[in-house]
């Protein structure tokens, strides 16, 4: 089944999403205005800087309408910034930033440290295992009752999902391995069929 998967473009890594994607046979399409956003079955949000993807998702016009998309159901996959932006709480958020409450989780921003404290470790997972990439990394410090912990590290979670909303603490379009953006276009291909 074609699907058509839309990585927001506004800032931070979303090439990198986009490469993993064609390296799977999926078309993608940037997306920097809510135009753009209309024909795409699901969206990938990278990571980045959260306050600053919030200002840009404002200043584009494209907050509300990626909120509705995600509220009917749109599968969304949010990476590092992406998890800090789909999450419920930010426990350490700008007073002027927001984020969609997509996923009944709180996280705390740059929690695994800052640049210098970044690391690479095996995150197993219930797709597998995968080489983590942690850049300035977001710590999830609660899960709802709804959300499914898929993957962890030192029993800590990292890869998160409830219902169409998938969320990853770590780069998996920087590792190599591009079988969780394969999960993600299964998810989209189901929902697309239903």
């Amino acid at each position: 089944m074609n699907v058509q998967i839309g990585v927001l473009a506004l800032q931070g890594a979303f090439a990198a999403h986009s490469e993993c994607l064609a390296s799977l046979g999926v078309q993608s399409i940037e997306v920097r205005t809510p135009e753009q956003l209309i024909g795409v079955d699901a969206l990938l949000m990278p990571g980045g800087e959260s306050s600053t993807m919030s200002q840009l998702l404002e200043s584009s016009g494209l907050f509300d309408p990626i909120a509705e998309r995600i509220s009917s159901g749109m599968p969304v996959f949010g990476t590092c910034a992406g998890m800090i932006l789909l999450a419920s709480e930010v426990l350490d958020g700008r007073s002027d930033q927001r984020n969609f409450s997509a996923i009944d989780i709180s996280v705390r921003r740059n929690a695994f440290g800052r640049q210098l404290d970044s690391f690479e470790t095996t995150v197993s997972t219930s797709v597998g295992e995968f080489h983590g990439v942690f850049i300035r990394a977001p710590r999830i410090e609660r899960v709802g009752a709804d959300v499914k912990v898929l993957g962890s590290i030192n029993d800590e979670p990292v890869l998160v999902q409830q219902g169409n909303v998938l969320a990853a603490s770590f780069h998996p379009e920087l590792s190599g391995d591009a079988r969780l953006h394969d999960y993600f276009v299964s998810m989209t291909s189901n929902k697309k069929k239903v």
